[in-house]
């Protein structure tokens, strides 16, 4: 008895029968996505930014045409046609298609397109291409190769684990990647399903590039004094996040309007105005701040920023300068992240209200500013607090951080840099309700002619299939419907000279191929019938909908790969 108990025990620890394979997965996962940032790093920052920034000031501020120009030529000749700058956004888009996929040929040019673009001057994080990366690897590695063996649910959590990993390597943060993964593809919900999968692959992700470069934070002069919290610190945090919805939500309008722009204008004339712009917001920068702090990701701009006895005014004008300077790059077709963009603009912004508030300490309301401006516009407040947790290593400065975030994502509202986060997570039933009504399709449904007879109809019909209600089709065009209802009005002697067409149901409800299942029970309901027409965009016979189709949703949805 106490063995049996004892094999319960055992068993009671083990995963579940998905849980190995899934761990595997994620261990190669994170430690090809590891490899990969480490090199993509080295490439971009210990080579190329190092270099650009030992450069005269002239050849500074014509790098990001250089940039820019180089990162559409890779993109167009080396990723194909059909690749874009789009980076984090693509892992989004990504995670909610029913069918994951990101074609392997655009992962080098996606990484060397931002290398490219961040290298030589853009004003956009490492982030992006690191997140593509991973989604990238996991889908086109593991996920690709055992297609046998994981299931779409399951591939699924390989690409979060891919996300996950790219962003704990190239931030430093295991714990950052994983949250940031989690949320990034909705605005008010986390994807729980992929918690274990990108644990593990954010941790070997992290192992990986702490062996080949150093695992200094992103800010390291952030949260490195001491300090007392005080109920004042948690009022100043409140603030801070008011303003940092209100900046988040402004900052994520004009980003989305920057990604329009480049389907609008023809990219020559983009990539002219826009290196204008770049090239005059570095000499304007070097103008003011002795520096060219329009360049490159921000890392320069916040250790200017942390320095003290800076006029209120060169705070402000450093704000919009690196807006404008990440607008700008993005407009341009520059490929990078906006991670880091959103954190430095909230470093600055939490630099300025600090000084107006006069704060004893110099680098709280920059670290509070960082969590609320990025929760605020990437709608990710738990990684934005967590990297705060990260970077400062654990410091007091977490509580108010934790405020501002919260306070700062209320603000903001549903207002986001991505373009593809949905809402929330749907449950299993209303998933099933999205799926179109060609899932449940029935095409090989008998119909009538429009010239055959009431007798012919509920003879063949209503007594030998035992059906209400059938389409009356001429070739392929739809008619209408004729049930038993109308039957039963004509006299019975009248049954063999009036055809079916004469006694069409009126006002019988038809969906379109394009509709989804939620709007064909909506129509149904509201008709009060049981079989639904469907037709195509011109206006054809399609099949039918039943309401046994709908009730097998759970067949529909194996049939369909759901």
């Amino acid at each position: 008895m106490d063995i049996q108990r004892f094999k319960r025990f055992l068993l009671s620890l083990s995963p579940g029968r998905r849980a190995p394979r899934i761990i595997v997965g994620a261990v190669a996962v994170g430690a090809s996505v590891g490899l990969v940032v480490a090199g993509f790093e080295q490439l971009t920052e210990n080579i190329l930014l190092d270099y650009l920034f030992s450069l005269p000031l002239w050849q500074q501020s014509l790098a990001p045409l250089l940039g820019l120009a180089l990162s559409a030529f890779i993109l167009r000749y080396l990723g194909g046609k059909s690749a874009s700058s789009s980076t984090s956004d693509e892992y989004v888009k990504t995670f909610h298609e029913r069918t994951p996929r990101l074609p392997l040929r655009e992962l080098p040019a996606k990484l060397l397109a931002g290398a490219s673009t961040i290298g030589f001057g853009g004003s956009v994080g490492l982030e992006g291409p690191s997140v593509y990366a991973g989604a990238s690897v996991a889908l086109n590695g593991p996920a690709s190769l055992g297609r046998r063996w994981f299931t779409r649910e399951e591939t699924r959590m390989l690409l979060t684990a891919g996300a996950a990993a790219g962003v704990a390597a190239i931030f430093k943060a295991p714990a950052t990647g994983v949250m940031f993964a989690l949320e990034a593809p909705y605005r008010d919900d986390v994807n729980r399903r992929a918690l274990l999968p990108s644990l593990i692959a954010s941790a070997v992700s992290f192992l990986i590039f702490a062996v080949l470069h150093n695992a200094d934070p992103v800010f390291p002069s952030l949260g490195q004094e001491s300090f007392e919290l005080s109920v004042n610190d948690l009022l100043g945090g409140a603030l801070l996040g008011i303003a940092a919805g209100l900046g988040g939500r402004g900052f994520s309008w004009l980003t989305r309007r920057a990604k329009d722009l480049q389907n609008r204008f023809r990219w020559v004339w983009r990539f002219l105005i826009c290196s204008a712009v770049l090239c005059g917001m570095v000499w304007l920068s070097n103008e003011l701040f002795e520096e060219p702090l329009s360049l490159g990701p921000g890392g320069e701009a916040v250790d200017w920023v942390l320095t003290p006895e800076h006029s209120l005014w060169l705070v402000v004008a450093l704000f919009a300068i690196r807006a404008a300077a990440t607008l700008t790059t993005i407009t341009g077709g520059g490929t990078g992240g906006l991670f880091i963009p959103l954190a430095v603009q909230g470093i600055i912004m939490g630099t300025f209200i600090g000084e107006v508030l006069n704060t004893n300490s110099t680098s709280l309301y920059p670290t509070l500013g960082l969590a609320a401006f990025l929760g605020a516009g990437y709608k990710t407040p738990i990684a934005a607090v967590m990297f705060v947790a990260e970077s400062t290593r654990g410091s007091p400065f977490v509580v108010p951080a934790l405020v501002a975030a919260a306070v700062a994502q209320l603000v903001a509202g549903r207002s986001s840099v991505s373009r593809y986060q949905v809402g929330e997570r749907l449950g299993h039933l209303e998933q099933r309700l999205t799926l179109p009504v060609s899932a449940a399709l029935t095409t090989d449904t008998l119909s009538v002619p429009p010239d055959a007879t009431v007798s012919e109809f509920v003879f063949f019909h209503a007594l030998r299939r035992r059906v209400r209600d059938v389409p009356v089709v001429d070739g392929n065009r739809y008619i209408g419907m004729c049930g038993l209802d109308q039957v039963n009005e004509i006299d019975r002697s009248n049954w063999d000279t009036t055809l079916t067409s004469e006694v069409i149901a009126p006002d019988y409800p038809t969906m379109p191929l394009t509709a989804t299942m939620r709007d064909a029970v909506s129509a149904m309901e509201e008709a009060d019938v049981d079989v639904l027409p469907v037709l195509d965009a011109q206006g054809n016979f399609a099949g039918v909908v039943t309401n046994e189709d709908i009730v097998r949703l759970e067949e529909i949805m194996k049939e369909t790969g759901g």
